[in-house]
């Protein structure tokens, strides 16, 4: 259209620009031509955090946080959720449609082939010590995997980087287990093969002395629903830097390390674990109109709510309390689902928190099925980052084959010191007692 345009008038020189808009953006690269004379750069954006930036086009992930809304490839997060399984989801995400039946059986069948890990990483795990942070362990040993498969590195190959994604999606659970069963002390469990991705995540984490481990359907279909939920959320923190990482060509699993080092942070991956802490130190429902006050004063913080995205409920949030009440018939009711309600009550109708579109997110609800269904605190981020490792890797292919995508290089805005001469060692506390 011919008024897809943007008329901006340089105040400083009195000449007018007119800048095409796209999709609703402005490329900054046309602001460079903003300019008070040939020796000037030329405008640039500073926009810290990237609060409104668009670092790339993305067929992958649509997220409306005005109306809470998520869809994966197009397809409604709620009917995903319900209809699929997580594998299906993966499929979906790195191949842009969802998979025929054939289709999901030769997937399922290559993810199951390559669950099984090379045993000289179960040796690299073993020199971790016994009390080392399953994520940290994680992170270390994804990037150690590109010392097994040299070849990743060659990642203008289609063939080779799809080798890398089945490897990495299969193996991720498996790592993750073990990275748990190395905390304990207890011996490493292989995959098997007659099992789902989910169930064989639990399998290989909880599996005792047992010959085949049974796990509880309800349990696995929460857990199912749950890794759909993670499998991808646009461009967070964690995808960001799978993304710029990618940029320079790393292979994948360098790559995913570096994003897996993203969402270990508390303000990521961690945030649920910071929820069932406030939850405990609330203690009881006869606690929570006092913690509300502290909110308030800004003493405290309530972990669970608001999104940098989401202005509205996450839609996450909604399916994860209908599968709450799933779990609890099997695991029994976890008394903190009691003050997390009450607490979300008092937030939809406080004006304080309507004011500020705090509504709950995913990681509110999220940690109390976690701990409910058995898994400690610390592997609730690493229960985050096996399903966002499909995502993480159809943003990385997407960002591969976009001819528009260079190295990752942003600006800055210089604001030290202009040009100084060199001082002598011998001089500088005379120098710094003048200047003082």
């Amino acid at each position: 259209m011919d008024n897809e345009t943007l008329t901006i008038t340089d105040n400083r020189t009195q000449q007018t620009y007119t800048i095409p808009i796209s999709r609703g953006t402005i490329r900054a690269m046309d602001l460079r031509k903003i300019k008070t004379g040939p020796e000037d750069f030329g405008l640039m954006t500073y926009d810290p955090a990237f609060m409104n930036t668009a670092s790339c086009q993305s067929a992958v992930t649509f997220l409306d946080g005005e109306k809470g809304i998520l869809r994966y490839r197009g397809y409604p997060i709620e009917q995903l959720a319900e209809h699929c399984t997580f594998l299906e989801v993966a499929y979906l995400l790195l191949q842009g449609e969802l998979p025929t039946s054939d289709e999901l059986a030769n997937w399922n069948c290559e993810i199951g082939h390559h669950m099984m890990i090379h045993e000289n990483i179960k040796k690299f795990m073993d020199g971790f010590n016994h009390d080392a942070h399953p994520m940290s362990i994680l992170m270390s040993t994804v990037a150690a995997l590109s010392t097994f498969y040299p070849e990743a590195r060659t990642v203008s190959d289609a063939k080779v980087r799809r080798k890398q994604v089945i490897r990495l999606i299969a193996k991720m659970p498996t790592l993750a287990a073990y990275a748990y069963r190395h905390r304990l002390g207890l011996p490493y469990i292989y995959p098997d093969p007659e099992l789902t991705y989910a169930q064989n995540y639990m399998n290989m984490l909880w599996r005792r002395t047992e010959p085949k481990y049974v796990a509880n359907p309800v349990l696995a279909r929460a857990l199912e629903v749950l890794f759909i939920l993670h499998a991808d959320h646009e461009q967070n923190c964690s995808t960001n830097t799978m993304r710029a990482v990618g940029s320079s060509t790393a292979d994948p699993y360098s790559t995913a390390a570096a994003a897996i080092a993203a969402l270990s942070g508390p303000l990521h991956g961690g945030a649920n674990e910071e929820v069932l802490r406030m939850l405990a130190e609330i203690g009881t429902k006869a606690n929570i109109a006092g913690f509300i006050a502290q909110v308030k004063d800004g003493k405290r913080k309530l972990m669970g709510f608001g999104h940098r995205v989401y202005k509205n409920y996450d839609p996450r949030a909604r399916i994860i309390k209908q599968v709450a009440s799933e779990v609890f018939e099997v695991t029994g009711r976890n008394p903190k689902i009691d003050i997390a309600m009450e607490l979300e009550k008092i937030a939809l109708s406080d004006e304080y928190f309507i004011k500020r579109k705090l509504y709950p997110n995913v990681d509110f609800y999220s940690g109390i099925i976690y701990e409910a269904m058995g898994f400690k605190p610390e592997q609730f981020t690493v229960l985050f980052g096996i399903p966002r490792t499909a995502g993480w890797l159809a943003q990385w292919q997407e960002l591969l084959q976009d001819p528009e995508q260079k190295i990752a290089r942003p600006r800055q805005v210089y604001i030290g010191e202009e040009r100084r001469d060199f001082i002598p060692i011998e001089e500088r506390a005379l120098a710094a007692a003048a200047i003082a």
